[in-house]
């Protein structure tokens, strides 16, 4: 069992560089990060959790560039994305900023993407929410292309292009593990279609889920062993954590609050144990 962390970060929370150092120090496997490229000023969207939208959905550091000074300052740690809007990107640009990212880290990005639930912001993209998982769809192939491929080229519904030359190349073979944060049956088709893993916040219904996801990937010739199951927001608790291993969960993600240093390092030392005794698992 891996463990992780996740964090909205902003310009008063704890640094990038302190957080990497501290989350390597301790043990942790790697750290996520959010994105929003923008919150629309005006807005009839309802926040999905209830209530006023927190200021940090704005607030938040672009996730690439926050990322990448965590890894200047580790080794082993690794970054990742929980999750980037890729539907929001040109999939030429993003895959380059992906891969060189993982080129400078030696290969430690891990790829969470989700389509959204904010309609204005998508429209401000230039797209209906209809299209936003099609769309993502044809993103995450093209980048794929563009990491695997001399002379690459993609011809789609929403992304057409011919031959270009991308690189560097991502450090990792097939380039960075594209992990899908959402948990309807449409999302699990889409993971054992063309992702390499699931980021789901585990549910009431997630051991159904978790089939569904296991006969979706059967159908497309595929093993389980391809696919990074990472659970986000967990209580840190033995017997849970236990559960969840048992049920093939390669990593779970605990929340660190947005706070400045002394509070979050608090909470990582907090966490430290369970750190600890995840490895032994």
């Amino acid at each position: 069992m891996r463990i992780g962390i996740s964090n909205f970060p902003t310009s008063y929370s704890i640094r990038a560089t302190a957080l990497g150092r501290a989350l390597e120090e301790r043990g942790f496997e790697s750290v996520f990060v959010v994105e929003h490229t923008h919150i629309p000023a005006s807005r009839e969207t309802p926040y999905p959790l209830g209530g006023d939208l927190p200021s940090i959905y704005w607030e938040a550091y672009e996730p690439l560039t926050y990322l990448a000074q965590v890894a200047a300052v580790t080794e082993t740690l690794q970054i990742g994305t929980g999750v980037l809007l890729a539907a929001q990107h040109h999939p030429i640009a993003l895959a380059k900023r992906v891969a060189s990212l993982d080129s400078l880290s030696n290969g430690r990005v891990l790829l969470g993407v989700g389509a959204g639930w904010l309609a204005e912001e998508m429209r401000n993209h230039g797209f209906d929410f209809k299209d936003r998982w099609p769309i993502l769809r044809e993103h995450v192939l093209a980048m794929k292309a563009c990491w695997t491929q001399k002379d690459a080229q993609f011809h789609g519904k929403f992304v057409n292009f011919d031959p270009v030359w991308v690189e560097p190349k991502p450090v990792r073979r097939g380039g960075p593990p594209i992990l899908i944060g959402a948990t309807s049956s449409w999302a699990l088709k889409r993971i054992a279609e063309y992702a390499d893993g699931w980021y789901p916040i585990v549910m009431p219904n997630f051991d159904a889920q978790l089939a569904e996801l296991k006969q979706h990937v059967a159908e497309r010739g595929r093993s389980m062993s391809e696919i990074d199951i990472t659970v986000v927001n967990q209580p840190a608790d033995k017997a849970a954590l236990a559960a969840l291993s048992d049920k093939g969960v390669n990593r779970v993600v605990l929340s660190l609050p947005t706070v400045g240093r002394d509070e979050a390092l608090k909470v990582l030392d907090a966490y430290a144990p369970i750190v600890e005794w995840a490895k032994s698992m």
